[in-house]
């Protein structure tokens, strides 16, 4: 019995080592609870919690740390994002529209176009006002900036 509460301590050990929640502070997704689990890269469809960096847009509305972003991944490695006009595609699906400025006024640069490098995704989301991959400020997500794959609890 000892053993089998050991293990079970072991294992539960184990799983909190590459699982932890977190909590979305925006509106951009329909879901704000995620369990995370790190150390796995995402699949196109999955949820893609990550560090957004340390732009200056960045840093002017969530500040010096800001918080992981969850978003989805809708292109992955190979994948070739494309603009027409406003609207952000990948592979020929229209996946964002691109906005000039944001809710405040400050204004917003297209982000990266062509083929989605090895250890990166298009993470984006189906808000209108979403603050994702389809600007410059955040771009592609490559593999230092990944925390795991979300899944969405609440």
């Amino acid at each position: 019995m000892i053993l089998l509460g050991g293990l079970a301590l072991q294992s539960l050990s184990h799983w909190g080592d590459i699982h932890a929640f977190m909590i979305n502070e925006s509106d951009s997704l329909p879901n704000w609870a995620f369990l995370v689990e790190s150390g796995r890269f995402p699949k196109r469809g999955e949820y893609v919690v990550f560090k957004p960096g340390r732009t200056p847009l960045v840093v002017k509305y969530f500040g010096d740390n800001p918080p992981a972003f969850a978003k989805i991944a809708y292109g992955v490695p190979g994948d070739t994002v494309t603009r027409e006009g406003a609207d952000v595609l990948v592979n020929g699906s229209k996946v964002a529209g691109l906005k000039p400025f944001t809710r405040k006024g400050d204004p917003l640069v297209a982000g990266p176009i062509g083929t989605i490098p090895k250890g990166c995704v298009y993470a984006g989301s189906p808000h209108r006002d979403g603050f994702d991959s389809r600007y410059a400020a955040i771009g592609f997500v490559c593999g230092h900036r990944i925390a795991g794959v979300g899944r969405p609890i609440l």
